[in-house]
């Protein structure tokens, strides 16, 4: 398992290079998520004030049975907050919130609120309002890293033309079928990490016979290849689960695919439709 290995964020932090994401997790199911997960060897999990599950993950911590400061936890400043004293208050609710002196990383969940997701106006002002209060959180101590969420390459030089503090990562939608590698390399390029949030396309790829039969040549479950595939691309995957038996299979995944198998998964058909899940924001949907 790679459960050990981390990325370097460019403050010198380490990160484990693989997550537990809880989306959709709930608030009284996630503390027995996030102790299995502790259990079976996971030090990186990641929430948001959206997912409403920060006091079970707190919980989930407090009895997880690991030293605070040997795990890594994520969580997201809500994407509506768009001003610098809104997010002032909403980075010390979600300390207070989860029970925490701090947090590992904090990123602005959304460069637009989740009803604008997708339109044109970019709140330009409002993230380098909500990135102010980050910096100065993390200058105080409260967060030990900072970051972004879903922030295409114009949020994310808006950022970086302001800041006095370079967001350490952005985290996006990226799997087999929906790589967004234009955004990728302009993200790694500014020594940004990219982290992938729905690695297994919120299950969808597991309908998709052309990445099952590939899993298969590899004797590999289609999470592990989907998985796989996201670290070869040098980005840090976040699936979500609640699930022991699934926590174990997505992080057993000590194989390499080949280069011309990375070619392939690359240029798979683009994923159109995500289920139940294509009516949220980052799926394509509107609220």
């Amino acid at each position: 398992m790679m459960l050990k290995d981390t990325y370097h964020l460019s403050n010198g932090i380490e990160i484990p290079k693989l997550g537990l994401g809880t989306w959709m997790i709930d608030n009284d199911e996630v503390a027995q998520a996030v102790v299995d997960a502790v259990e079976i060897g996971y030090r990186h999990i990641d929430t948001a004030q959206a997912y409403q599950n920060e006091s079970g993950v707190g919980e989930g911590i407090r009895a997880c049975g690991v030293d605070r400061e040997d795990l890594f936890i994520t969580t997201k400043l809500a994407a509506e907050v768009k001003s610098y004293e809104e997010a002032v208050s909403a980075i010390d609710q979600s300390l207070e919130t989860m029970g925490l002196d701090y947090v590992d990383m904090m990123i602005i969940h959304s460069p637009q609120p989740w009803k604008d997701f997708g339109g044109e106006d970019r709140y330009f002002g409002g993230n380098r309002e909500a990135w102010k209060a980050l910096e100065e959180a993390y200058q105080a101590g409260k967060i030990r890293a900072i970051g972004l969420s879903n922030f295409q390459n114009e949020d994310v030089e808006n950022i970086l033309s302001a800041c006095t503090v370079k967001p350490m990562v952005n985290q996006i939608l990226a799997h087999i079928s929906n790589t967004p590698f234009e955004l990728i390399q302009y993200t790694q390029e500014q020594d940004i990490l990219v982290e992938a949030y729905s690695p297994i396309a919120h299950g969808e790829l597991l309908k998709n016979e052309k990445v099952v039969n590939l899993a298969e040549k590899y004797g590999v479950s289609v999470p592990q290849l989907s998985i796989r595939y996201v670290l070869q691309l040098g980005l840090l995957p976040l699936p979500k689960t609640a699930n022991p038996d699934h926590m174990k299979n997505n992080a057993d995944v000590d194989f390499t695919i080949s280069d011309e198998d990375m070619d392939f998964l690359k240029n798979i058909e683009t994923i159109k439709d995500y289920g139940e899940a294509s009516v949220m924001p980052v799926f394509g949907g509107k609220l």
